[in-house]
């Protein structure tokens, strides 16, 4: 009977290089690496374009090896038990899991050509009619905005001004000008100071943003000229995706009974 077991054993040695070597890429110090990890990291490699020949394989090798190696060495020194380690591999694995989820709801909840092309007739919409072409000057104080509006009555060079005073520097050296713009790319107490304005008229009080006050004048209109369909449909796909997940996140919150201890 023992010489039967043995001989089955003895069988199944014989049949673990191939049967299983499979499932392992290498061992080091009888630790083995999986072969899953191995597949996992070529994949990546080739989804990102890179060609996985047999030099690349070794490399993929060596450095699974080279890992494997110090991690049996933060191990003995225990590195893996320190509080901080243990937070750190913690928050690891769940940002992992959820980019997993987040990942799958995208892929189970595509955005339809329909939605794409309503949310295109909603930018069409927010871009408006006209787009304007304007300069500016910006300064800190409504004082010394209306003392520019005073030197532009007199007969003062806006582009000139605008090089030594205005606060912009996107449009300081280009004399204030913004070049042609939507009312929509605008804050608003901007786009609304330029709609009022006649071709070559400049505003008679200063404006107030969150970025200053503004002295503005209108160089010209034209019929607005939103981008193509096919060059912003990435863009509001995006977007659209970025709105569904947000309402995904107040729907699971939602139900989520959540007490905060601290």
């Amino acid at each position: 009977m023992k010489f039967t077991q043995t001989i089955i054993a003895l069988a199944i040695l014989s049949l673990a290089p191939s049967a299983f070597a499979g499932d392992t890429v290498a061992t080091v110090n009888g630790k083995p690496i999986k072969q899953s990890v191995y597949d996992y990291i070529a994949k990546d490699a080739t989804a990102r374009g890179q060609k996985v020949d047999d030099q690349v394989k070794g490399a993929i090798t060596n450095k699974l090896i080279d890992s494997e190696i110090v991690y049996q060495e933060a191990q003995k020194l225990g590195l893996d038990k320190q509080p901080d380690y243990i937070a750190r591999e913690e928050l690891s694995r769940r940002e992992l899991l959820t980019s997993a989820y987040l990942q799958d709801f995208v892929k189970k909840n595509p955005i339809s050509d329909a939605d794409s092309k309503a949310a295109y007739e909603e930018y069409k919409k927010a871009y408006g009619d006209k787009e304007y072409s304007a300069r500016h000057i910006l300064v800190k104080t409504e004082t010394e905005a209306q003392e520019i509006i005073a030197k532009l009555g007199k007969g003062g060079d806006f582009a000139k001004i605008a090089k030594e005073k205005s606060l912009d520097p996107g449009s300081k050296e280009k004399g204030g000008d913004l070049g042609w713009f939507s009312p929509a790319t605008m804050v608003k107490p901007f786009s609304d100071a330029v709609a009022t304005l006649k071709k070559g008229g400049i505003t008679s009080a200063p404006i107030q943003t969150q970025f200053g006050w503004h002295v503005i004048k209108l160089v010209d209109t034209r019929a607005s000229q939103p981008l193509a369909y096919d060059k912003v449909k990435e863009g509001l796909q995006k977007n659209l995706q970025q709105r569904n997940l947000e309402k995904m996140m107040t729907e699971l919150r939602a139900k989520a009974k959540v007490d905060i201890s601290k």
